[in-house]
């Protein structure tokens, strides 16, 4: 029997199965942080929403801590680092409350077409104001879905309902994916051109805070709408508030905002705005799946089984062989998914050596997860991977080969455009390699931040790259170099010491002699 401490309200179906496998369920709501640091003394299980803080502090007092389960998706209120550092499993429940997010985005963009709320607030405040709140259809408009994942193509689905015209912005999905759901792939500039209005339904990351920002929304079609329901920060609240003011903009549904709780933002003063407390997930049928969901994880933690929604530990249950090079896979799928401008037709994944006599369909998996685990707003887990490959048109080939090459084990990602390969090295330390990119052997340890580079092969193009990084502040630490077959162009492979911005990479790309630029990030 494990202790098992709430601290946050779940529905009652997720208590009684933890109470029915014989667990103690310690219910203490609304804990102020010293409190909680007592509370958390002792227990085994931790399970939370969005107030509590799950901090480095409160894992050191937990110190029995096994998982932590967040009853919904967002794991920002918790150290996952810490977490990680610890031995403590994080866990969610990513699809708990899809359906529900998208309907709040429905909900928000009629709200926004017809200008329920504002036409509510006079008429109960003693004015008839028919004419000043005339609204617009939404059929025959353009709708602009800006993410198109589970919430985004649940959104999309229930638009074409509506006679909409359906745009999105996703690189990670195919053409074909997108021609089954009824809708038209462009880039970020063309749909905020063409779009009536537009939908967020992205991952928070580096990458998308500030993306509907200033420099957008002036190159936005006049009176586009914007509807956010996924996460604050992601449009720049303060430019949106501007670009209504000045009329560019027609106005705004917010969900979510960049903090939460908030009861202040420049756009709430804005008769165009309309604005709910992130109640995306806020429905008896979202709190009851997430309550259940996440006492099933817990539970499987606890029991030391496969947990699907784990966040930062690989899963139980697969062979000593093949556990190490889990992470090396998922790298190599992040690697691969870099390498390409969208998600490509097809993957083959290679299982070379003494391991491919094991079970590997976890290495897949974990390919999988590395390929999609930045690039979708959706929660990624080994065991919607494979959904999410198929939504997005991405066929998958497993091969398994027992025989060994140059290396004793070795995992090759390959598509019709790219590949990657690589491998542990053994010895007193095992170690990470990257030891084939695009069919150039190289030798190169995974980095946080990497940059591949194709360039004709003279003198100078090594030197160049550094003083490019070396204006920028970047640091390189670590490099392979390689020359084609040919011998006309080669290929350099760098670990920097932070993230190369977009213009930095733009520079590179446009210097003599260089053929291609991409950014890795791992």
């Amino acid at each position: 029997m494990a202790r098992v401490l709430v601290t946050e309200t779940i529905a009652p179906s997720g208590l009684d199965l933890l109470r029915a496998a014989g667990h103690e369920v310690d219910v203490r709501e609304g804990l102020e942080p010293g409190a909680l640091l007592e509370a958390v003394a002792g227990a085994h299980a931790l399970i939370i929403r969005s107030a509590t803080k799950v901090t480095a502090e409160v894992l050191e007092a937990g110190a029995d801590l096994v998982v932590i389960g967040r009853a919904g998706v967002g794991i920002d209120n918790v150290d996952v680092d810490a977490a990680t550092a610890r031995g403590v499993m994080v866990v969610n429940a990513p699809e708990s409350n899809i359906l529900s997010a998208a309907e709040q985005a429905m909900a928000l963009l009629l709200a926004q077409a017809r200008n329920v709320p504002q036409a509510h607030a006079a008429l109960v405040d003693g004015r008839w104001e028919r004419s000043k709140w005339e609204g617009v259809e939404l059929h025959g408009k353009t709708l602009g879905i800006v993410g198109l994942g589970r919430v985004g193509t649940l959104v999309a689905q229930r638009a074409l309902a509506f006679g909409m015209r359906l745009v999105a912005y996703d690189p990670y999905v195919s053409a074909e994916r997108a021609r089954q759901l009824g809708v038209e792939l462009m880039d970020l500039d063309q749909l905020v051109a063409e779009a009536d209005f537009l939908t967020v339904h992205l991952p928070k990351n580096a990458e998308t805070v500030g993306l509907i920002g200033a420099d957008l929304l002036a190159r936005a079609k006049p009176g586009l709408r914007i509807v956010n329901t996924a996460r604050g920060g992601i449009v720049d609240e303060a430019a949106l508030a501007e670009a209504i003011a000045a009329g560019r903009i027609g106005g705004a549904g917010l969900d979510v905002f960049a903090e939460e709780p908030t009861t202040a933002s420049p756009l709430f003063g804005l008769p165009s705005v309309i604005v709910t407390p992130h109640l995306g997930a806020s429905t008896a049928e979202a709190q009851d799946k997430a309550g259940v969901t996440i006492a099933e994880q817990v539970l499987l933690a606890l029991a030391g089984d496969f947990v699907p929604f784990a966040v930062n530990v690989a899963a139980s249950g697969v062979s000593e062989p093949v556990r190490p090079f889990m992470g090396l896979v998922e790298q190599l799928g992040r690697f691969f998914g870099c390498l390409h401008d969208r998600v490509p037709g097809a993957m083959e994944i290679e299982v070379r050596g003494p391991l491919a006599a094991e079970r590997t369909d976890i290495l897949t998996l974990s390919a999988l997860k590395g390929l999609f685990a930045t690039s979708t707003e959706d929660p990624v887990s080994y065991v919607n991977v494979p959904q999410m490959a198929e939504r997005r048109g991405l066929q998958v080939r497993e091969t398994q080969v027992t025989g060994s090459g140059e290396y004793v084990n070795l995992v090759t990602l390959r598509s019709d455009a790219h590949s990657v390969a690589g491998t542990l090295t053994t010895g007193p330390r095992v170690t990470p390699r990257i030891v084939m990119v695009d069919d150039h052997p190289v030798e190169v340890a995974p980095s946080p931040h990497m940059l591949v580079i194709r360039n004709d092969d003279r003198p100078g193009k090594v030197g160049m790259v550094g003083t490019v990084l070396g204006e920028a502040g970047i640091s390189i630490r670590g490099m392979a170099l390689e020359q084609t077959t040919e011998g006309d162009t080669a290929l350099m492979v760098l670990s920097v010491d932070a993230e190369v911005p977009a213009p930095v990479a733009d520079a590179l790309a446009a210097g003599s002699g260089i053929l291609g630029v991409a950014r890795i990030r791992l």
